[in-house]
C-alpha cells in the first residue's frame, strides 16, 4: 500500500471526541522513547507529521491522522514514563485504555518494542492486559539499524521465548528502522491487508 496523502485531524482525551467521521483505525503504542513518532513520520513519508522529542513523553494526547483519505492513522501516548507526578501518569494510563478498550473503529493496535533489548516487564503488562481484554494487536521492534542483522535475528527470538511463557500464539511481528525504511513496506502491506476485511 502506497500512503499518497497524510495529514493531521485531531487531538483528543477521549474516544468519545474522536473525529466524528467514522473509518478504520491504526492505532500506535510503546513505551515513551520507543520510536514511535518517528514510525509514523517514516510510514507516512512526512519528517514533520508526528512531533519527534529526544524527550520521552512528548505525546500527551490521542492524535488522529487521515491517510488517503480513507483511514486513520492514531498516535498513542506512551506509557510508563516515570517523570510525571503520579495523577499525570493516572490520567494517561486512563487515556490510553478508554482508546484501547472502546475505541469500536480500531482495526489493531501495533505495540512498538526497542529492538535492543529484553522486552521489559511493562511491555509485557500491557501485552497481557490486551489479551484478556480481546485487543488485536501486532508487534514492531523498532530501531533495527542499531545493531547488525544477527544480533537483531537473536534479539527476535529472544523476545520470542519470553513472550511463549505467556502466549501460545504469536502476534503478527515486524522489524523496523526509520533511518534505512526497514520494515514500511511490510506494515503498510498488513495494513492494506487488514483494510480489505473490513470492506
Amino acid at each position: 500500500m502506497t500512503i499518497s496523502d497524510a495529514r493531521f485531524t485531531s487531538s483528543s482525551t477521549r474516544v468519545s471526541d474522536k473525529p466524528a467521521r467514522k473509518l478504520p483505525e491504526f492505532a500506535f503504542i510503546g513505551r515513551s522513547n520507543v520510536g514511535k513518532s518517528s514510525l509514523i513520520n517514516m510510514l507516512c513519508g512526512n519528517r514533520k507529521l508526528a512531533k519527534t522529542s529526544s524527550t520521552p513523553g512528548k505525546t500527551r494526547l490521542i492524535n488522529h491522522f487521515l491517510i488517503n483519505d480513507r483511514w486513520y492513522l492514531v498516535d498513542l501516548p506512551g506509557y510508563g514514563f516515570a517523570k510525571i507526578s503520579k495523577d499525570g501518569r493516572e490520567q494517561l494510563r486512563k487515556m490510553i485504555l478508554d482508546y484501547v478498550l472502546h475505541s469500536q473503529e480500531m482495526v489493531t493496535l501495533f505495540v512498538l518494542v526497542d529492538s535492543r533489548h529484553d522486552i521489559q516487564k511493562i511491555d509485557l503488562e500491557f501485552l497481557e492486559m490486551l489479551g484478556i481484554n480481546g485487543v488485536p494487536f501486532a508487534l514492531i521492534f523498532t530501531k533495527s539499524d542499531k545493531q547488525g542483522p544477527n544480533v537483531l535475528k537473536a534479539r527476535i527470538e529472544r523476545n520470542k521465548e519470553i513472550l511463549s511463557e505467556q502466549w501460545e500464539e504469536f502476534p503478527p511481528m515486524f522489524a523496523s528502522s526509520t533511518k534505512t525504511g526497514a520494515g514500511r513496506e511490510e506494515i503498510l502491506d498488513y495494513i492494506g491487508t487488514l483494510l480489505k476485511r473490513t470492506g
